[in-house]
């Protein structure tokens, strides 16, 4: 997007100042592996980089859980001496660690390294700063790290490693298999091992990616810095925007090499804040040639050009871009890769949507209104009978009142139920009190106001006879008009409107006539009590503890989150929800005109975009049919991220919400667990590695990545006009210790 583009065009201008300005980052595609290392394939564990924390303490503690786990699981050594305990495949630090605790046992175990042991470690370049924090983690394990450089915590392991039986076979396997009693962990030599337990400590060993450019496999043009003096007093282009290519400029500029930093970013966004500073601040003093939105096109023995036609004196190239996660090795194991689905698992989402989109069809439009087995049709033959009987109009009678109504009455229920399993569900694996609390929340508002009061406690106290006269009359008549088309006699279900303001309800504000209590109400909630509440919390506070769509979305929808889509482009779709949020001013627009003047074409407009555009567009097709149907393809917040108006409005009103994630950017290892787990699709990290505290206001305070955070990075607080931290929250979104 060209700047000329944003200073003339205002729709553009809005689009950046409310949430394009940001970066947007897409999550690796990486195996999908459990908190505990398991996966899909039974006695298959993953530890290491490939959990999601390219964190060298952490490496350890998931391979020495690992081999605890299969210590506890396997107890004894098998009997068939053909057949390992536990096979490790890998000889990195997570594999080693493994290997370390199974030593300890009488399992019979052995390791398999395509390479050498700890190769990793022993490519870095020399020198190299190696960072072991978290300071105060201690991991599961004997083995145990504090050397802060290469050439030392080689030494430290080693040392760790002597005096133990550690058997290691030089193997590159394909993949493993799935027995009826074993795992078959096959080898490129056609050599098969059988196993009880496979332990996977491959990390991030895939092939290095590829510039995919002439001259590519030219002598000079290397995936890996070993030494930077090698570099002293030669031209070198260095090309990539993360750690790894800007600590390689930096190390090659320090060793007297003339260095050009290439990178197709617009920024160094990737890199963590010193190493980025450190970059711009050679470049400013000319130590360092920065070439930022550049792509390479070609590779020559004494040159590189870049598409711009520039062409830089080179006697080597350093193509530090990263490396592909080995995905097929996993894929041939049965192993599932995040953002992938099987055939199975397409049809089984379509079969969900199908069944979610005659669910609110029957809802919306009356589908199968009369059907025998609609629950709706039975309770109305059933009040049908009771009021034969003479039977007196007392709670029994109420709930089957309101059950003859319509399918929406057994929705709430199946909601309701929803909310509350799966937010148990939800407590049990998310042990914090922010999540508790938040939970909590959601459950008491959607069983209570949401449905208590409309279906149960208004009708009964109607039926007793509270509103037949006095004031109370008066306030019935004002907010729920008496009707003969409802069993119940009045309009009961505007009580939703309590808690689910305009635009997100706007039912009690689109009428015929306008009830100037809930023309009040709404007034009062969607421009005075959720400005404020946004500006003091962040929109999170409606979306996250109130809405019933946020009580689905953060219950029935938590597993899924890693599911959202991410990117420039999915993020263009956020602003459907402004789109919807127009229509929904526009309506209110000739909702009014027609209440002030009496225009019957006004009125008529009015009533046609809402019985024929935004019921079966918005109310069933983006809210309902996809906003529920896509849950377990897209994450539980298709609706709220996409399409919802009351959440555009918020996003409008949170620009200038003092809430904010903190963030400490010298905890960051860009592992990503923040963007990956936020189902709203806000690159975190991006803001994490700058040392930006997060402001996009798409931010629904599910506290996720707060929680996924394997360094303590992230937490939630205010800030002032200066971007100060002014309070942090006291409710701990952390798993306790």
């Amino acid at each position: 997007m060209s700047t000329h583009a944003l200073s003339t065009n205002p729709l553009l201008r809005f689009a950046n100042w409310l949430h394009l300005q940001w970066p947007a980052g897409i999550p690796e595609p990486l195996p999908v592996v459990a908190a505990d290392g398991g996966t899909t394939v039974l006695g298959l564990l993953v530890v290491g980089d490939l959990t999601g924390v390219p964190l060298l303490k952490f490496a350890l503690d998931t391979g020495a859980k690992a081999a605890q786990r299969c210590i506890r699981e396997l107890g004894t050594p098998s009997a068939d001496s053909d057949i390992f305990d536990v096979v490790i495949i890998g000889g990195g630090v997570a594999g080693m660690a493994a290997a370390v605790e199974l030593a300890s046992s009488q399992l019979r175990f052995c390791i398999l390294e395509s390479n050498q042991r700890l190769a990793t470690i022993a490519n870095f370049p020399a020198g190299k700063p190696i960072f072991t924090y978290p300071t105060a983690m201690v991991p599961a394990g004997r083995l145990q790290v504090g050397a802060g450089v290469k050439e030392e915590l080689l030494a430290e392991l080693e040392t760790q490693f002597a005096g133990r039986t550690l058997p290691l076979q030089t193997a590159n396997v394909t993949h493993v298999e799935q027995r009826a009693d074993h795992l078959a962990v096959m080898v490129a030599n056609g050599q098969r091992l059988r196993a009880k337990r496979v332990i996977v400590a491959i990390g991030r060993s895939g092939n290095f990616r590829q510039l995919g450019v002439p001259g590519e496999a030219l002598p000079q043009v290397v995936n890996r810095l070993h030494d930077p003096k090698h570099y002293t007093g030669m031209a070198v282009t260095v090309v990539g925007g993360g750690d790894s290519a800007c600590e390689a400029a930096i190390a090659c500029e320090a060793a007297g090499a003339r260095v050009t930093l290439v990178h197709r970013g617009a920024d160094l966004s990737k890199a963590k804040v010193e190493n980025f500073k450190q970059v711009m601040a050679l470049a400013a003093k000319g130590a360092l040639t920065l070439r930022l939105g550049a792509k390479l096109t070609g590779i020559t023995a004494t040159s590189t050009t870049l598409a711009n036609g520039e062409v830089i004196p080179t006697d080597g190239v350093l193509a530090l871009i990263g490396r592909e996660a080995p995905l097929d090795f996993f894929r041939r194991s049965g192993v599932p890769i995040r953002g992938e689905r099987s055939h199975a698992v397409m049809v089984g989402l379509a079969i969900f949507f199908v069944a979610i989109t005659l669910l609110y069809s029957m809802k919306a439009f009356g589908l199968f209104a009369h059907a025998w087995w609609n629950p709706a049709q039975l309770a109305h033959e059933h009040l049908t009978s009771l009021q034969a009987a003479g039977a007196a109009k007392g709670f029994w009678y109420t709930i089957t009142a309101s059950a003859s109504n319509g399918i929406g009455f057994f929705i709430s229920i199946l909601y309701c139920t929803a909310v509350v399993s799966f937010g148990i569900d939800r407590m049990r694996r998310r042990r914090t009190p922010y999540v508790r609390l938040q939970t909590l929340s959601l459950m008491a508002v959607q069983c209570i106001p949401l449905f208590l009061l409309p279906e149960v406690v208004l009708p009964w106290l109607g039926h007793l006879g509270a509103w037949d006269g006095g004031w109370l009359k008066s306030v019935a008549d004002s907010l729920f008009p008496a009707v003969d088309y409802d069993a119940n006699g009045r309009e009961y279900w505007r009580a939703y409107g309590f808690l689910l303001a305009w635009p997100l309800f706007v039912w009690n504000v689109f009428t015929s006539q306008p009830l100037t209590g809930w023309l009040v109400i709404s007034l009062v909630q969607t421009f005075v009590i959720i400005p404020l509440i946004v500006w003091r919390w962040g929109k999170g506070a409606y979306c996250g503890w109130l809405c019933s769509c946020g009580a689905l979305a953060e219950t029935m929808g938590d597993r899924h989150r890693t599911k959202m889509p991410h990117g420039p482009l999915s993020n263009r779709f956020n602003f459907i929800g402004q789109i919807v949020l127009a229509v929904a001013l526009l309506m209110l627009a000739l909702r009014v005109l027609a209440w002030v003047t009496g225009w019957g074409w006004a009125s008529t407009a009015g009533q046609h975009a809402l019985v024929h555009g935004w019921k079966p567009v918005v109310d069933f097709f983006l809210a309902g049919a996809l906003g529920t149907g896509l849950y377990f393809a897209w994450s539980g917040r298709v609706w709220c991220r996409f399409a919802c108006p009351l959440a555009a409005l918020m996003n409008i009103y949170g620009r200038s919400s003092s809430f904010r994630i903190l963030v400490d950017s010298k905890k960051c290892i860009s592992c990503n667990a923040c963007t990956t787990t936020c189902h709203q699709g806000i690159d975190i990290m991006q803001f994490a590695n700058r040392g930006l505290h997060m402001e996009d206001p798409q931010c629904v305070r599910c506290s996720a990545c707060v929680q996924a955070c394997p360094t303590d990075v992230l937490s939630f607080g205010r800030v002032d006009g200066k971007g100060e931290i002014i309070a942090r929250d006291t409710i701990s979104a952390r798993m306790p210790e």
